[in-house]
């Protein structure tokens, strides 16, 4: 028989992981989009060097598995003395990795926008600091917001790999009740409810923020 008692006797602990996984999702988002925009201006760089490392750090985070770097951080840098929390682990790790999807899909965007857009403005002698930020950015941030909502998702969902370093998140907490209740079905369905309203939450801030960004050209359509 389904045992909804237990989300009852256990819903302080599991309020406490979900404002954990909020906490460390909320952290990496703003860190994976403030990366992914600083390696997107050095992949579109006219420096070489500038470029080839922007392209050098998305092909390396892009292509190595997520709970390698986990372990690397919290396993692997202690060896040089080197000791990160689990918390800190999470919002490192993820910002790193994720940031190289963000600078892609940036990347992408900028070098979509019309060059007829861009040399209009350039004939009106705006500098090219001040194209970047009041034309060329609005408009990628414009074209890319569902691409990185998706991301963003699809790092909230990845926050539960992070129990696996001990941190007591969504999935680590749902981990220790399952252990001490002998229930998993219930602690497991219960946990998925949990991500389905977090991942709820954002894709309504990001279609709502897709319908701010783009209010002046579809009113003109």
């Amino acid at each position: 028989m389904f045992d909804i008692s237990i989300m009852y006797r256990y819903l302080d602990s599991f309020i406490e992981g979900f404002a954990i996984t909020a906490s460390i999702s909320v952290a990496s988002i703003i860190g994976s989009f403030c990366i992914g925009l600083l390696v997107m201006f050095a992949c579109i760089s006219q420096s070489k060097v500038l470029s080839k490392t922007g392209y050098t750090y998305i092909n390396i985070f892009r292509n190595i598995p997520f709970i390698v770097q986990v372990f690397f951080i919290f396993y692997g840098l202690p060896e040089l003395r080197i000791f990160i929390d689990p918390y800190t682990t999470g919002v490192l790790a993820l910002s790193v990795a994720v940031g190289a999807y963000c600078a892609d899909v940036l990347r992408a965007a900028v070098q979509q926008v019309d060059q007829d857009v861009i040399e209009a403005a350039q004939s009106f002698g705006l500098k090219r600091l001040t194209i970047y930020r009041k034309i060329i950015l609005p408009i990628a941030l414009r074209n890319s917001i569902k691409p990185l909502g998706s991301i963003f998702v699809n790092l909230i969902l990845t926050t539960s790999i992070l129990s696996t370093v001990t941190l007591n998140e969504l999935t680590g907490t749902a981990k220790i009740i399952a252990a001490e209740t002998f229930r998993p079905f219930e602690v497991y369905f219960f946990l998925l409810l949990f991500y389905c309203v977090l991942t709820y939450i954002l894709s309504i801030l990001i279609t709502l923020a897709h319908k701010r960004l783009n209010r002046f050209s579809e009113a003109g359509a």
